[in-house]
């Protein structure tokens, strides 16, 4: 993982994006698979011999595996030749940078979806100044252990399975970044998801878990659509051996940057480089408050001796537990969508009690506003329409926005199959002034017979909150073989708040 710059940043990639806190329990990328392979307990020795080999490469170059350097190629051939062996087709990726080759390892398993790519990846490369053994030689082993337990199993994933290890990260994403730049569009879009490990055997190890559905509310938001998916996957995988975990910020530090400025969604394990432990965190996980979760971060003593085995250990089975879960898992089968394009019998404010006399729901193509930063949404999240409170912009934020009270709109009947699982998904946001509070709200439910059942709640609160897109996700097995409506309510109750909110691309799947 390179160092910071750029007020403590070094991402080329993402602009800011507005905080947002989901309420909801994220699903997983995909349906339950119907023919997945349990995932295996990745060998912590065979990680380990992988480690040995990187340290050795870099004692016989000068000490290091940086890019330029003869130990970088030597590291790269090392983990070419495996995969070779293995059954991989593997490419060499040549780049410059710095007037110096640098390259990167492309490795595929032959099968799966061509339109359906999982891709894991971790940087190679270390700083000039050591080895870099837990920066980035741990991630590195790590996937080329899960890549080589894929060959031992033969195993035929539904998605197609792609491995890259990354050079010159550590000079600024140059080897990730010249990947994806020189990616044509169509092959862009055939990549579903992308999982990073970047230092995940730390001696003074967290457990972070990339923040895909900005649930932590800070620092750069949600990453695109079917981030908080993979997020929820590794979760799931600490949540079974009992491990916590907590969110970590897409904020530019890795591999994953150029993926996700493109739109494709991201995730991974991080078990933390210079920052310090807290007291807290010491009480959640062990180790030392008060010390750098890795204080070898890049210095000369990032040697196989800058590992913490059970960390290591437990990240590699993670990744075998994601990659296994996501990519043998069948695609789920759309049972009903609707991406506003057309009118399709949504009703508005069906209520009596739906009380807002302006920025009632429509569906339209919206026009943008601001005030202390975007409130409502210009663009949408496919096509030109969606649903919005007051698609109109007005000579003010506030021409248009929610007034009055509430405001809700109804989705035609839907019809759910008698089998499961089911899961709803939608985009949404709620963008809102400070003058806001927790009475205004967005708000999915489940109208079914009499019955109404909340699945989502996003309430407002007395700060400023910009409109940006984010997904959520809601499990309907209990609605099984019912005759369903998608009811969405907003409500300005807050007195004179500044309320707006949006919804696209709303999906249920079986």
């Amino acid at each position: 993982m390179p160092l910071t710059w750029r007020n403590g940043r070094r991402s080329p990639i993402v602009a800011a994006i507005a905080t947002l806190s989901l309420s909801l329990t994220t699903a997983v990328l995909t349906a339950a698979p119907a023919r997945a392979a349990a995932p295996p307990d990745i060998s912590l020795a065979n990680v380990k011999a992988h480690l040995t080999q990187l340290q050795s490469i870099a004692n016989a170059n000068g000490g290091t595996r940086a890019h330029g350097r003869p130990g970088y190629l030597a590291s790269a051939n090392y983990v070419k030749g495996r995969l070779d062996a293995a059954g991989f087709t593997t490419t060499l990726q040549t780049f410059t940078y710095n007037g110096a080759t640098g390259y990167n390892v492309i490795a595929d398993w032959p099968g799966g979806n061509p339109d359906d790519i999982l891709m894991v990846g971790a940087h190679l490369d270390s700083v000039a100044a050591g080895p870099g053994i837990n920066d980035n030689g741990s991630g590195s082993a790590a996937i080329l252990e899960s890549a080589l337990e894929v060959s031992r199993q033969a195993l035929q994933p539904a998605k197609h399975l792609r491995f890259a290890w990354w050079g010159a990260e550590e000079l600024g994403l140059r080897g990730s970044q010249f990947y994806v730049n020189n990616l044509p569009a169509a092959e862009r879009a055939r990549i579903k998801g992308y999982l990073n490990f970047d230092m995940v055997g730390s001696p003074n190890p967290g457990y972070f878990v990339y923040d895909g559905d900005n649930s932590d509310g800070t620092g750069s938001g949600p990453g695109p659509a079917g981030s908080a998916a993979l997020e929820q996957t590794i979760i799931d995988y600490f949540t079974s051996i009992g491990v916590p975990t907590r969110g970590t910020d897409f904020d530019g530090r890795s591999d994953y940057g150029p993926f996700i400025a493109v739109g494709i969604p991201a995730g991974g394990t991080f078990t933390g480089a210079e920052g310090v432990k807290t007291s807290a965190q010491a009480t959640l996980w062990g180790g030392t408050a008060g010390q750098a979760f890795d204080p070898c971060y890049h210095r000369a003593c990032d040697t196989t001796a800058n590992i913490n085995d059970t960390a290591l250990d437990r990240n590699a089975d993670a990744i075998a537990h994601a990659v296994w879960t996501i990519a043998t898992a069948v695609p789920p089968v759309v049972v009903w969508q609707d991406t506003f394009e057309t009118a399709t019998g949504w009703t508005a404010n069906p209520s009596s009690t739906d009380a807002a006399t302006l920025g009632q729901w429509e569906r339209g193509d919206p026009e943008a506003t601001t005030s202390s930063g975007a409130k409502q949404l210009g663009t949408t999240v496919s096509g030109a329409n969606d649903l919005v409170t007051g698609r109109l912009a007005g000579s003010s934020a506030g021409a248009y926005d929610i007034d009055g009270g509430v405001t809700s709109i109804q989705s035609p009947p839907i019809t759910l199959p008698s089998t499961g699982p089911l899961n709803l998904s939608l985009s949404w946001y709620l963008a809102h002034g400070s003058n806001s509070s927790s009475a205004d709200y967005f708000r999915v439910r489940i109208v079914s017979g009499t019955t109404t059942t909340t699945v989502f709640n996003q309430t407002g609160a007395a700060t400023n909150r910009n409109g940006t897109w984010a997904t959520a996700t809601a499990g309907l097995n209990a609605f099984a073989g019912q005759t369903i409506h998608i009811l969405i309510d907003a409500a300005d109750a807050s007195g004179a708040s500044l309320v707006e909110a949006g919804v696209d691309d709303v999906k249920i799947t079986q």
